[in-house]
């Protein structure tokens, strides 16, 4: 009751709660895409592709038919599509990813399925190398 109060509150004020995890609980199913500014757990169904600037969970019973774009995902479900995530994916033992992945840092736990194509890159080893090359030829 009380954590009502305070979102009633915060809506009448216009504000909003950014630490809070929308989730897609089980038994719903959502079509169409989404983009968020917080955090994002799917346990349900998402047919369309997700765009967050937090972290993605997907649970073991979620399932994602689309592409996800975020900064930090856990993947425990069925996700068809293409994973871009900018730091840390992390790849859990019930998962099954059918996709291309496109991430800074990869962790795979035994047991994890990943059928696709992977490209690792790190930013700041691009950045330091850029400017050494800048350094040789001035």
């Amino acid at each position: 009751m009380f954590r009502n109060f305070i979102n009633k509150e915060m809506a009448k004020n216009g504000e909003f709660d950014t630490n809070t995890i929308t989730t897609i609980s089980i038994g719903t199913i959502v079509k169409g895409d989404i983009s968020t500014e917080g955090d994002f757990r799917i346990v349900g169904k998402l047919i369309g592709s997700i765009r967050s600037t937090g972290k993605v969970v997907v649970g073991q019973n979620g399932v994602v038919e689309g592409d996800i774009f975020c900064q930090n995902a856990d993947l425990s479900g069925t996700i068809k599509g293409n994973v871009e995530v900018e730091n840390l994916l992390l790849l859990k033992t019930s998962v099954n990813l059918t996709g291309n992945i496109k991430t800074n840092k990869l962790s795979i736990e035994s047991g994890a399925s990943f059928n696709g194509n992977c490209s690792m890159s790190n930013k700041d080893s691009k950045a330091s190398n850029g400017n050494k090359q800048n350094q040789k030829e001035s």
